[in-house]
C-alpha cells in the first residue's frame, strides 16, 4: 500500500496503512502555523530596554576609579604637589617610594608593621568573640537572650568616637595601675577595639548560625560532644563564609582607623600608617603629598590582597545570613 494516504480515505483504511496515530500526526503537522520571522531589534529599543544600564555601570566604574588613578599618578610624580599633578601620569618616577623608606623623619616601615600587627590581632580576636557570642545566642536558651540581642543592636547606634574622651581618661588611670595595656601601647589600643567588636557583627553571625540545622549539633551531643567541641569542630567550619566577611571588614576598618589611634598612641614609633601619613600633610608649610600618596598606595596593598583571597566567601557570607 502507498505511504501517502489520499483524501477521503476512511478510518479503517488509515488504520490498515499508517494507522490512526500516524494520521493524527500528519494532521497536526498540517495544522501547525508557520513560525513568524524574528525581526532584529533596533538600537533605540535595545538602549531603552538594557543599554542604559551599561552606561550607568561604566559611569559608576569611572567615578570610583578616578580617585585611585589620581593618587597613583601623584605617587609617581616627583614634584610632590597637587597642583603640579593635574595631568594624570605625566611623569613616572619612584623617588617618592624611595624617600618613604629612606627618610629618617618618616619611619614608614615601622608604621606599616604596627598597622598590620594591630589589624591582624584585632581581626582574629573580633571573629572569635563574635562567633562565640553568636553561637550562644543561636543555640542556647537563657534568660535575657532577646534583651541582649536588642541591646547589642542598639549600642551600635553610638560609635566609639563619642566616648573618646572617656576612653582617654580611663586609659590614663589604667596606665598608673597596669602600664602594659595603658596609654601609648598596642595592647591597650587592641583592647579598646575589641570592646566595640560586638554588635552588628554578632548580629550577622547570629543570622548565619540560624541557617544551620540544629540536628547537626544535636547529633554530636548524642555522641557525647560538648558545646566547645561542637563549636570548634563542627560549627566553625560550616560558618567559614561569615567568618571571612567579618574578618575582612574588621581588617579594613582597623587599617584606616585614625581618631582613637591618634589619641592612644602617643609615641611616634608606636603609631600606625594612618597617623603617620596624616603628619606628612598636616604641616602648614611642608606638605609632602607625593610621599603621602606613595604611602597610601602601599597601605592599600594588604587590603586588596586579603579581599582577593577572600572574595569567594564575601557574597555567600553577606547573603546567607539573611535567609531566616
Amino acid at each position: 500500500m502507498s505511504d501517502v494516504i489520499p483524501r477521503g480515505t476512511n478510518v479503517h483504511a488509515a488504520d490498515s496503512g499508517l494507522g490512526r496515530k500516524g494520521l493524527e500526526a500528519v494532521d497536526r503537522q498540517d495544522a501547525l502555523p508557520e513560525e513568524p520571522k524574528q525581526n532584529r531589534r533596533s538600537f533605540r529599543h535595545w538602549f531603552v530596554d538594557k543599554g542604559w544600564r551599561h552606561v550607568v555601570a561604566w559611569a559608576a566604574i569611572l567615578f570610583a576609579l578616578f580617585p585611585l588613578a589620581y593618587i597613583l599618578s601623584v605617587s609617581f610624580n616627583p614634584i610632590g604637589t597637587l597642583t603640579g599633578s593635574n595631568v594624570l601620569f605625566q611623569r613616572f618616577d619612584l623617588r617618592n617610594y624611595v624617600n618613604l623608606f629612606n627618610d629618617p623623619d618618616v619611619p614608614y616601615g615601622r608604621w606599616y608593621i604596627n598597622s598590620l600587627y594591630i589589624a591582624i590581632i584585632t581581626s582574629i580576636c573580633t571573629v572569635l568573640l563574635c562567633a562565640l557570642g553568636a553561637y550562644a545566642f543561636s543555640r542556647m536558651r537563657f534568660r535575657g537572650r532577646r534583651f541582649g540581642l536588642a541591646t547589642l543592636l542598639v549600642l551600635q547606634m553610638f560609635p566609639q568616637l563619642l566616648a573618646i574622651t572617656a576612653i582617654f581618661l580611663l586609659m590614663i588611670q589604667i596606665t598608673d595601675v597596669f602600664p602594659a595595656i595603658g596609654l601609648g601601647t598596642h595592647a591597650g589600643l587592641i583592647m579598646i577595639y575589641l570592646g566595640g567588636a560586638l554588635g552588628v557583627n554578632t548580629f550577622l553571625m547570629y543570622g548565619f548560625f540560624n541557617t544551620i540545622p540544629t540536628a547537626i549539633d544535636e547529633a554530636a551531643k548524642i555522641d557525647g560532644a560538648g558545646h566547645a567541641r561542637v563549636f570548634f569542630t563542627i560549627m566553625l567550619p560550616l560558618v567559614t563564609p561569615i567568618l571571612a566577611v567579618i574578618g575582612l571588614l574588621t581588617f579594613i576598618g582597623i587599617i584606616g582607623e585614625f581618631a582613637i589611634a591618634s589619641v592612644i598612641l602617643t609615641d611616634p614609633n608606636q603609631q600606625t600608617v594612618a597617623i603617620g601619613l596624616f603628619q606628612l600633610i598636616s604641616g602648614f608649610q611642608s606638605q609632602k603629598w607625593g610621599i603621602f600618596c606613595a604611602g597610601a598606595v602601599l597601605a592599600a596593598l594588604p587590603v586588596m590582597v586579603l579581599f582577593l583571597f577572600l572574595q569567594r566567601y564575601i557574597a555567600g557570607g553577606l547573603v546567607s545570613g539573611s535567609v531566616k
